[in-house]
């Protein structure tokens, strides 16, 4: 059991935690995680993250630099950070010490060894954590390390972790990837004018936006009927309109053939085509490719069917101060027919990006008595 103060201390250790987590590629299978290792009166002795796929995780990182710190240590071979490459018990390197961990410890083997046996050898006396694995593989690393002694605190800064891995989370419970869909619209709900020009309804501050948040993305996903109508390149650009380093894998959903000249085929991703007629199987094969997070960047057409499918995690919302009227509206049929059938949402941001605005929401979440 824990004070008032010792659950504040454990707090602002863990928000540390997180923020060393933000360094980390947010793109990718692997969660952003931080781990920070203190002693006894809560002064920081090392600290990591996950540099992403393939690396060492939060919790060897931080080991590494403890390792490498003692008197003597030299370089740390971080491969080598299970097992008795570190010691055991209280004879570890982090004999006595506390891991403050964003994630909880994952308990597998994958491309590295299982972070709560990195822990356990290390000889930690406490690992306090923010947020369970939901992995149907990779959970499991609190029961691991209590049965060898360690004391373990879950749900430390809970809140905070859960909205910070907000895309991982949903992508790793549902087994499907984080889906947002993007419009830009007037503020009278129009995608185009009433001949089909749409470029531009927004400013360059929200359009820039859009390609950072593109950036962000395992995948960029739109309908056939886009790329025949718009010829996109669905490239992450800066705003000199260089590439920028990260670029989402385009997806393209339906059957029709892209032409050969078309601006994807010169992406620097190689383009997926999916029929697009069961969004559900479509998910799940992106997932099955280590795709986490999907940007749904289509017309009406497409971001209905998301949207009407119950698959929109967050809703990402360009509104320009323009007026248009006319038949181009952002969104198309949700199979709503009455206003008790209305798809409810709850705003989690307002962003002012030059004269447009930028709305961010997700499904408001049902509360029943």
């Amino acid at each position: 059991m824990t004070t008032p103060e010792q659950q504040a201390q454990l707090e602002k250790l863990m928000r540390h935690a997180l923020s060393l987590a933000s360094h980390g590629p947010i793109t990718g299978g692997n969660p952003q995680v931080g781990c920070v290792l203190v002693d006894a009166a809560g002064t920081i002795i090392a600290e990591g993250w996950h540099h992403g796929a393939g690396t060492p995780h939060a919790e060897v990182d931080a080991l590494a630099k403890l390792g490498a710190s003692k008197p003597g240590a030299g370089e740390v071979d971080t491969s080598e950070l299970t097992g008795s490459a570190t010691g055991t018990g209280a004879d570890g390197i982090a004999a006595g010490l506390t891991a403050v961990v964003t994630l909880e410890p994952c308990n597998h083997h994958g491309r590295t060894g299982p972070c709560a046996q990195a822990l356990l050898d290390a000889g930690v006396s406490r690992v306090v954590y923010a947020v369970p694995d939901p992995g149907p593989n990779s959970g499991g690393g609190a029961e691991r390390l209590r049965n060898g002694g360690v004391e373990v605190i879950a749900g430390i800064a809970q809140a905070d972790a859960e909205e910070f891995l907000h895309s991982w989370l949903t992508a790793a419970r549902l087994q499907r990837p984080h889906v947002t869909v993007k419009w830009a619209s007037t503020l009278d709900g129009r995608a185009a004018a009433a001949d089909g020009t749409s470029q531009w309804i927004t400013g360059t501050a929200a359009r820039q936006h859009v390609h950072e948040q593109r950036a962000r993305a395992d995948a960029i996903v739109v309908g056939t009927g886009t790329v025949l109508a718009d010829d996109p390149s669905l490239t992450a650009r800066g705003n000199a309109g260089e590439l920028l380093e990260w670029q989402p894998q385009p997806v393209v959903l339906g059957r029709r053939e892209i032409p050969a000249d078309a601006q994807l085929r010169q992406h620097p991703e190689k383009l997926r085509q999916i029929d697009g007629s069961d969004l559900d199987a479509a998910l799940s094969e992106l997932f099955e490719a280590g795709i986490r997070r999907v940007f749904v960047e289509g017309g009406p057409t497409i971001a209905s069917a998301f949207i009407a499918a119950g698959l929109a995690d967050e809703l990402l919302i360009y509104l320009a101060p323009k007026l248009l009227g006319g038949p181009k509206v952002a969104l198309g049929d949700l199979g709503v027919s009455t206003m008790a059938e209305a798809k409810d949402l709850s705003i989690t941001e307002l962003r002012p990006l030059g004269n447009d605005v930028l709305i961010v929401a997700r499904p408001a979440i049902e509360t029943r008595a």
